[in-house]
C-alpha cells in the first residue's frame, strides 16, 4: 500500500473480507476530527480515525483470531466480535465509532481490510465467518 495513499485524490482502494466487494478510503477531517471516509458503491460512511489504532491494539491485547460478525447498524452484532466492539460501550471511545446516524454498522466489514492493508493485521477471506488478528510487531 502505497505511503501518499489515504488521500482523497488516492484513497486506499480495498476488497471486503471476501473478496466479493470493492470499495475506497481516506483519511479527511470533519467538525475539527481525524475520520475516515469509506465510499461503497453511492453509499458514503465515516468512522473515528482513531479506529485504525484502537483495534490494532484490541487486536494485540486479544493475542488471537477475532470473528469480524459485521452488522447493518438496525441489526444486533454477535457478541465478542470486531463489530461488537465496534459499538460496545467498552471500547476506548464508549461507544460507536461509525459516525453517521443509520450507517454506523458494518464496522466488521469495511475496517478490518484497511487494517490488512496497512499491515496491522491478517484477515480471512472466506466466503462467510471471517477472522482476523493482529499481526506480530515488525
Amino acid at each position: 500500500m502505497p505511503i501518499d495513499a489515504g488521500t482523497k485524490e488516492n484513497p486506499w482502494k480495498l476488497k471486503t473480507p471476501p473478496q466479493t466487494s470493492e470499495y475506497e478510503m481516506y483519511k479527511d477531517e470533519k467538525d475539527g476530527k481525524a475520520i475516515l471516509v469509506c465510499t461503497v458503491g453511492k453509499t458514503v460512511l465515516h468512522y473515528d480515525y482513531r479506529c485504525i489504532d484502537d483495534l490494532h491494539a484490541m487486536l494485540r491485547q486479544h493475542g488471537d483470531w477475532v470473528e469480524l460478525g459485521s452488522a447493518d447498524e438496525q441489526k444486533p452484532a454477535k457478541e465478542g466480535t470486531v463489530e461488537a466492539w465496534g459499538r460496545s460501550p467498552e471500547n476506548p471511545i464508549g461507544g460507536w465509532y461509525g459516525l453517521k446516524k443509520g450507517f454506523r454498522g458494518r464496522f466488521g466489514m469495511y475496517i478490518p481490510p484497511l487494517l490488512e492493508a496497512l499491515g496491522f493485521a491478517e484477515v480471512e477471506h472466506n466466503p462467510r465467518n471471517n477472522r482476523m488478528r493482529a499481526l506480530p510487531d515488525k
